[in-house]
């Protein structure tokens, strides 16, 4: 069974860059507690790495 990832949001994206802001959307996050999970892949990780202070990532199944 692959592994998935349970993305939240912590923090908001006032005060971060036009990137960061972007990545938020794109993985589905639009407000402060909004939680998405998304399959295990190396382009997840790297637009979670670029949000990282701002999102707690957890591995689910």
């Amino acid at each position: 069974m692959s592994v998935r990832l349970q993305v939240t949001q912590r923090k908001s994206p006032i005060g971060g860059t036009h990137s960061q802001r972007e990545t938020l959307r794109s993985l589905g996050l639009k407000r402060i507690g909004d939680t998405v999970v998304k399959e295990d892949r190396p382009e997840i990780r790297g637009m979670i790495a670029t949000v990282s202070h701002m999102v707690t990532v957890e591995e689910v199944e």
